[in-house]
């Protein structure tokens, strides 16, 4: 048994191969499923299995990607009434890879249709030795179980009973593998650690600390950090499937007149990525800025119009690449171009531009 931990870092997304002699899974992958296609080959075995965990919130999975480049089966919750073609589970279900056995159990509260998949390892022995927990249990956290507000209450009382009942019966020893780590809005305080282990959670765990049903799910209804918009959105993408990469128009490399002609379409925004001194110097007029350096996946999905195609500025091409690939991460498929040359060019061009003055902490207080 091998396994491979996959970090996606601006969304916080941990993702793996579970790898034996000839075959592996990919549990819960990335939209640009590349990274685990070219990990398979360097092991020497074929992707035959892509099991997810539950329907992705807060990004666009590659299931449908993955199972389309590889022809691996898509192993997801019979509850989640996909829309894809996939193997649907069931809590007491298996999935069986070589000489491993991977037991399903039905474990709701982050979302409804919820799964985590109990590791056997044959080889070694008929206990367990891990357990992906997908967004039910994070190091030092639980999911959160708001991201459908109507049914909050009765979510956080369903993840109470999966912790509680389920996966702190498995034994301490058991590793924990989890779907997001630090920097995620998926849960209010994750550790820093990518894994653990059942007997650190219950330890150390605060949110784990609450005995009390009730407590429990008021401490994880109330004063939480508000959802992202685009949660719901990427939900349901995941659900339908989502567009392959491939289908996607790739962006055009526009002069300074051709980008300035297609602004003048009202169902077109233009979006800065760029730092915020360099944003702050010289920008154009109207456009949204969202620093590539910083959470940019997460705030274009969730502060972007849906409904509008997107003009890029950035430093450079790279750059460009680069922003592009992390808004299709999260379902933002509609950057059309970029400026090709940037800002200068814009400039050269003799085009209206803005600026801002930046100010400091001390400065901002003086005011």
């Amino acid at each position: 048994m091998l396994l491979k931990h996959f970090f996606t870092s601006k969304i916080a997304h941990s993702s793996y191969i579970l790898a034996g002699k000839n075959s592996c899974a990919v549990i819960d992958p990335q939209r640009d499923v590349d990274v685990y296609i070219t990990e398979a080959r360097s092991m020497g075995v074929d992707i035959t299995h892509i099991l997810q965990t539950h329907l992705h919130a807060d990004f666009i999975s590659g299931h449908v990607d993955l199972a389309q480049n590889t022809g691996a089966k898509i192993y997801v919750a019979k509850s989640a009434h996909c829309a894809f073609d996939h193997i649907p589970l069931s809590e007491g279900d298996t999935v069986e890879l070589e000489d491993m056995v991977l037991k399903v159990l039905e474990t709701p509260g982050h979302t409804p249709e919820h799964l985590s998949y109990v590791l056997i390892d044959k080889f070694r022995s008929d206990s367990p030795v891990g357990v992906f927990v997908g967004d039910t249990l994070f190091v030092g956290d639980v999911g959160r179980p708001d991201l459908f507000p109507d049914i909050a209450e009765e979510l956080a009382g369903q993840l109470y009973h999966s912790l509680h009942d389920k996966l702190l019966k498995l034994p301490d020893y058991v590793e924990v593998y989890p779907a997001h780590g630090a920097g995620s809005l998926c849960g209010r305080a994750m550790g820093a650690k990518w894994t653990s282990t059942i007997g650190y959670e219950r330890r150390f765990n605060a949110v784990l600390q609450i005995k009390d049903k009730s407590m429990f799910m008021h401490s994880l209804t109330e004063n939480m950090p508000p959802a992202p918009d685009h949660f719901s959105r990427c939900s349901d993408i995941n659900r339908k499937g989502p567009t392959r990469l491939a289908d996607l128009a790739n962006m055009e490399e526009l002069s300074a007149d051709q980008f300035k002609k297609l602004m003048t379409n009202p169902k077109m925004e233009v979006l800065d990525a760029r730092s915020y001194h360099a944003f702050a110097a010289q920008h154009i007029t109207g456009s949204w800025h969202l620093d590539l350096n910083g959470n940019f996946p997460t705030f274009a999905a969730w502060v972007l119009p849906t409904d509008k195609d997107i003009l890029l500025v950035a430093d450079d091409y790279k750059k460009a690449l680069e922003a592009n690939s992390w808004a299709r991460r999260v379902g933002v498929d509609r950057i059309v171009g970029y400026l090709d040359g940037g800002i200068l060019a814009w400039a050269v061009a003799g085009f209206e531009a803005s600026s801002i003055k930046l100010l400091s902490a001390e400065d901002l207080h003086n005011l």
